[in-house]
């Protein structure tokens, strides 16, 4: 009896307590000794239940269930599809005989339930919870391109109807709190702390224990009715056709298979018995977990997310650190934005300007989110006043003694930004982390001005900073590993997301947005229709296309990135020669249309309306170029792909995780691929299959495509980092 996974405790009133508790790992999973020990529990309960009142289901973790072991659903195949259904049906077929036992089983929810976990409560016949927002519950599988296949799908939609199990649990894979939950009616009660959990639990039992109906499903009764209709009831019928039209809109195009498969899934199973349903269910689960989109979004959302989130890119050895105070300089969108982040997490900001009446309209930034807060019920009055009072704004560089990290952001300019911080340094304390919010001008270059080169670093935030949740820390040639591991600490404290990067012009995630962009133009420049240049990369899983981006950026940002970088080239004796994308940004710039900012770009922007292509886009450029999709989007992205294969090989990337959880959080690239070093090497016949795709591309495009010799060697190994050295 596997009772040191599943405790199997039975009181004298004949309710029995099953506490789930792995000795072996930190959290509940779908593993092999939950498999086995749910299988002997179930037997156990069927042979004693003439003894059994009730059964509470409940954690001896923090976390109620993690759900699916993620490590073995990566490593399914096209060939082994049929032993992942198998698998799923025997554990579903448990979860069926707990939810037929013929004796009320609640679930006493005192942690996370996600994925899995959820799917476990819900075969319950009674939800409880503790009533604490740290607590999440959800199906969060649409985000790892896979679908709640535990009877996630097949049980929500019964319980709550097609449109509500889609829309507010399914699709989008929200994560809810208790309280939200129970107005979801997906949680049944709560409770306010954990002590008081299993007792509600077998107090709820005995109310209902005389009544037969506590221990049965309402899709186990007959005459049940699925709410508000299935497919063949004529009202429902009748808006069924805008289903996948909106989920397409809301994909933008993507070819992301996940969400529509859990359309359906849940579709389909709504017309037939709950039986039928789940397996229906387990053949799209089989399915989208033997594919590649699956195992590439399994790798950067759980696995490269969970390596940086718990510290593996912090140099070892150094102690972690806290900040109370930080001096935000510059109070601009960028400045305003980093000063509202620290704000919100409780550090105190010292917003500097060069006028007062710059550093009160930074501050004013976060008055007008925090009260949108406020508006929205989400925040009390007296945390936006406490959130707001921690904002000093301005205009003397002396109110910065005491600060203990400075954080400029002013505009890309070295000699502006050596200006600023040698008024900084002749206030602040020797021990003050220098950090340069720059996304372009290498950080030992801004070093050279620095009293203390080993304190100072790059923290490269991105717009809106409110929103998103990305930070790509640049190491210069000097900045030491306490730095480092500083900067680091103070990502995490404001709770974003931090990539370590190595120093070069545009780092990593500027200089691969770059390519991007300019071949967007490069194929206005090519004579390709602008609206097909958009849809082939919305198409291709972007979230924003390429001419949009470039308006958003500006046109005169771009040509200022590549007006240093012919300058440094120069030092060196090189040239850059430009290119034709690049001319059309200059022509286009020469006529006024420098971008979003400025009223007019690639894109017109009507007052009130939505923006919309200039129509002259097509007049001067277009030529009726016919080019495949497939190779538009590949042109997209191979062309990212391969300048990120570059940051490995000139050392800016040293580990994969920073590669592709920087392409998708900082970026946009399309996230079904699971970042740009999984979309090499997890491409079709893996990394050679990617060189050979892109030896094609440059064959038909142009040499930016031909993989460097470099890249061509590591096809042979399969992988873009050894090991050993991703472990270093």
């Amino acid at each position: 009896m596997s009772d040191n996974i599943i405790r199997y405790e039975r009181d004298d009133e004949g309710i029995v307590t099953l506490t789930m508790d792995d000795p072996n790992a930190g959290a509940n999973t779908m593993n092999a000794a939950y498999k086995a020990a749910m299988g002997e529990t179930v037997d156990r309960l069927e042979s004693e239940r003439d003894d059994i009142t009730g059964v509470v289901l409940t954690s001896g973790k923090k976390t109620f269930f993690a759900g699916g072991n993620l490590a073995d659903l990566q490593k399914a195949t096209a060939e082994t599809a049929g032993d992942v259904f198998a698998e799923v049906e025997g554990i579903k077929a448990q979860l069926r005989r707990l939810e037929q036992l013929g004796k009320p089983v609640v679930a006493a929810i005192n942690g996370a339930a996600l994925g899995g976990g959820l799917e476990i409560a819900l075969a319950c016949h009674h939800r409880i919870a503790v009533d604490d927002n740290k607590i999440k519950l959800g199906l969060p599988e649409v985000t790892l391109g896979l679908l709640p296949g535990g009877g996630g799908v097949t049980r929500l939609v019964r319980m709550l109807g097609i449109t509500e199990a889609l829309m507010g649990w399914l699709l989008q894979g929200q994560q809810r709190t208790p309280a939200d939950a129970l107005a979801k009616g997906v949680i049944d009660e709560l409770v306010p702390t954990r002590e008081e959990l299993v007792p509600a639990a077998k107090a709820w039992i005995r109310a209902h224990q005389e009544d037969a109906t506590a221990a049965t499903k309402p899709w186990d009764v007959k005459g049940y009715k699925l709410p508000g209709g299935t497919p063949t009831t004529p009202a429902f019928a009748a808006n069924l056709p805008a289903f996948p039209a909106n989920l397409r809109k809301q994909l933008k195009g993507s070819p992301i298979k996940s969400p529509r498969s859990i359309m359906s899934a849940a579709v389909e199973g709504a017309q037939v018995d709950f039986d039928t349903a789940s397996r229906i269910e387990s053949r799209y689960f089989a399915e989208l977990t033997a594919g590649r989109e699956s195992t590439a979004m399994i790798q950067a959302f759980f696995f490269d997310l969970q390596s940086i989130n718990s510290g593996a890119l912090r140099p070892a050895g150094i102690e972690r650190s806290k900040v109370s105070k930080v001096g935000i300089l510059g109070a601009g969108m960028m400045g305003a934005g980093i000063a509202y982040s620290c704000a919100t997490s409780g550090i105190d900001v010292v917003l500097k300007d060069v006028s007062i009446e710059g550093a009160e309209k930074g501050k004013a930034y976060s008055a007008k989110l925090l009260d949108a807060k406020v508006a929205k019920g989400r925040l009390s009055q007296e945390d936006r006043d406490a959130t707001l009072a921690r904002i000093t704004p301005t205009a003397d560089a002396a109110d910065l003694a005491g600060v203990d990290a400075v954080v400029e952001a002013v505009f890309e300019d070295h000699d502006l930004k050596e200006k600023v911080f040698a008024e900084v340094e002749a206030v602040v304390g020797p021990d003050t982390l220098l950090c340069s919010n720059t996304s372009t001008l290498p950080i030992t270059g801004l070093q050279g001005f620095a009293t203390r080169p080993a304190d100072f670093i790059g923290l490269h935030f991105f717009s809106p900073v409110d929103k998103m949740q990305l930070v790509e820390i640049i190491r210069g040639e000097h900045t030491s590993d306490a730095a480092t591991a500083r900067a680091i600490d103070l990502v995490q404290q404001i709770r974003k997301i931090p990539v370590v990067v190595g120093d070069g012009r545009g780092f990593y995630t500027s200089r691969v947005f770059g390519t991007l962009i300019i071949e967007g133009a490069q194929l206005v420049a090519e004579g390709v229709d602008p609206q097909t240049i958009e849809r082939a990369a919305t198409s291709a899983g972007f979230p924003a296309p390429p001419l949009a981006m470039l308006d958003e950026v500006s046109l005169t940002l771009t040509q200022h990135i590549r007006s240093e970088a012919a300058k440094a080239a120069a030092a060196e004796g090189r040239e850059i020669a430009s290119t034709p994308g690049e001319e059309v940004i200059d022509t286009l710039v020469e006529l006024g249309r420098k971008g979003r900012a400025s009223g007019a770009g690639l894109y017109d922007y009507p007052a009130g309306a939505p923006k919309v292509l200039w129509p002259e886009l097509r007049q001067r450029w277009s030529k009726d170029t016919q080019i495949p999709l497939r190779d538009l989007q590949d042109r997209y992205l191979f062309r990212m792909a391969l300048e990120t294969a570059a940051c490995f090989e000139e050392g800016v990337l040293t580990d994969t995780q920073a590669a592709n959880i920087g392409g998708i959080f900082g970026i946009g690239f399309p996230p079904h691929t699971g970042g740009p070093a999984t979309f090499m090497t997890n491409y079709e016949g893996g990394l050679a299959g990617f060189v050979a795709r892109a030896n094609e591309l440059a064959d038909t495009y142009g040499e930016r495509f031909r993989p460097s010799a470099w890249l061509t060697e590591r096809a042979a190994t399969g992988t873009l980092v050894d090991v050993q050295e991703s472990a270093a």
